[in-house]
């Protein structure tokens, strides 16, 4: 049976591409198996892409029964091999010919995963993989779950590419990325999408239907908003930004635990200039606050009033978390009678923190994607 002592959550493309169940998918679907795997599937929506490449990788063969000597497969074992482990990957290497959008796998990778293929299949059964004819130009998604009918795109490109989604969201997908999305996101509670690369994403508000990404371990939740997730698969760790809004982000792990059709936010909650790291071998989130915060107020707003003659504090710091939507924690009582005078309108942000704590005599820390001030009161 399937999945009996495998964790598929744990495989990667060279994995799959080398499971005897998976293959067997692939190459001669049963109903059991297309059972298993769009259960399997629905159960974890952010494999979506990882299963897509390693079906691709599959059908870019076409696999004939040969009769080898077994003196033949450990020459031809040893090449693979020996190529691999002294890193001599040709320059040119004869990739499957399928268009250049479909595929967004790197050279190494496909050199890797297609020597796996050659050697557990040599291996394990005598076959041998030749290169197949022009393929079709997109790769179905609705093969993989046909419950999903997806639209995927691709840029290959050195720049970043515009998309408009069917609700009017526009992403912006920068180069080696891919997402996919439905044709339509009227049948469905969420809008749901899915991305392998990094994105800017301005959503369109719909309360009634939650915005959702899914990259590899981890969802994002919005209702409306701007935001940026950079999740390539070879990356160690996940990064999601906030420009405008506020986003809710979880891991796939603990979604049994949340309502993720609910409009409610759920997880960890980021609001703009907020950035949280997904360490994935760790399976660790760490929230924090950008290295250079941008103005969510625009000039001519309150920045024009960011000029200050012994103002009380609670004004100042009420209008700098204002302009920058991040939250300022201090003891009011301790701090009630500290006034500040400064000019700062021309100041980044944390040059701004900087000039009002030497103002007061006090010092900050960053907490949790928060900004905590340390003082024992005003000098």
């Amino acid at each position: 049976m399937h999945g009996i002592m495998k964790d598929y959550r744990l495989f990667d493309i060279s994995d799959f591409v080398l499971d005897d169940d998976f293959i067997r998918w692939v190459n001669n679907p049963k109903k059991a198996d297309d059972d298993f795997w769009n259960d399997w599937l629905s159960a974890n929506p952010d494999k979506y892409m990882l299963i897509a490449e390693a079906r691709k990788i599959l059908e870019s063969f076409r696999t004939e029964e040969l009769m080898i000597s077994e003196q033949e497969r450990e020459t031809e074992i040893n090449k693979l091999l020996h190529t691999i482990t002294e890193g001599n990957i040709p320059d040119e290497i004869p990739e499957p010919r399928i268009p250049a959008h479909v595929v967004s796998v790197s050279k190494k990778r496909w050199w890797f995963a297609a020597a796996a293929i050659v050697i557990g299949l040599v291996v394990t059964t005598g076959y041998f993989l030749r290169s197949e004819h022009k393929r079709s130009a997109e790769f179905a998604y609705h093969v993989v779950t046909p419950a999903k009918h997806l639209i995927e795109s691709v840029n290959t490109s050195e720049k970043t590419i515009s998309l408009t989604l069917p609700d009017q969201s526009v992403v912006e997908l920068a180069p080696d990325s891919r997402i996919a999305y439905p044709n339509n996101f009227d049948s469905n509670n969420t809008r749901d999408v899915y991305l392998s690369g990094e994105a800017f994403f301005k959503v369109t508000k719909n309360p009634a239907r939650p915005f959702r990404v899914f990259a590899n371990e981890i969802v994002t939740k919005v209702l409306g908003t701007s935001f940026i997730v950079r999740s390539f698969e070879a990356d160690t760790v996940i990064q999601v930004t906030v420009k405008t809004g506020k986003v809710s982000v979880y891991s796939q792990a603990n979604k049994t635990k949340l309502d993720d059709s609910s409009s409610q936010y759920s997880g960890i909650i980021l609001t703009p200039n907020q950035e949280l790291v997904y360490k994935r071998l760790e399976q660790q989130f760490q929230k924090s606050l950008l290295a250079n915060p941008a103005e969510i107020i625009p000039r001519g707003g309150d920045q024009e009033n960011m000029v200050y003659d012994e103002a009380p504090l609670e004004k100042v710091f009420g209008q700098l978390g204002k302009n920058y939507g991040i939250n300022i924690v201090y003891d009011v009582e301790l701090l009630k009678k500290c006034t500040v005078t400064a000019d700062l309108r021309n100041e980044s942000f944390y040059r701004k923190l900087d000039l009002i704590c030497k103002a007061i005599g006090a010092d900050y820390e960053i907490i949790d994607g928060q900004i905590v001030i340390v003082t024992k009161g005003c000098k």
